[in-house]
């Protein structure tokens, strides 16, 4: 049986043999989305920084995937009482990926799905 903690670095040797180790970028913070020239519609790359060197990175890609999670701590939460400590939210969820998106272009939709947390006694918790 594979558990949750070691299931990461299980796909993560998958995919460093599968497309190797130096198209790999860790720890790069990317920050804006570039268009194609050619398809106003298209994204052809992104630009970022590392958060550990000096560099600045330019990538160029035929398919650009944003995963970048959702945008956590809005709004205060509902929660009452003692169980208003005990709320979870992703704080890395800060909704970067929407402003990136819509400045590419992109028709953003379906915001009313955008986080259902986990119910339990006396509070909310993460889902997974």
């Amino acid at each position: 049986m594979i558990h949750g903690e070691s299931y990461k670095p299980i796909i993560a040797e998958a995919a460093k043999m599968a497309i190797g180790e130096e198209n790999i970028y860790e720890r790069v913070f990317i920050f804006e989305l570039l268009k194609d020239k050619n398809d106003p519609n298209a994204v052809a790359g992104a630009v970022g920084f590392s958060v550990r060197q000096p560099k600045f990175y330019v990538f160029k890609a035929k398919a650009v995937l944003l995963a970048t999670g959702g945008a956590t701590l809005l709004s205060r939460p509902r929660s009452t009482g003692e169980a208003a400590g005990r709320t979870w939210y992703a704080i890395f969820d800060t909704g970067s990926g929407y402003y990136m998106g819509l400045k590419a272009g992109a028709m953003l939709t379906q915001f009313e799905h955008r986080f259902i947390p986990f119910r339990f006694k006396d509070g909310y918790g993460p889902v997974g």
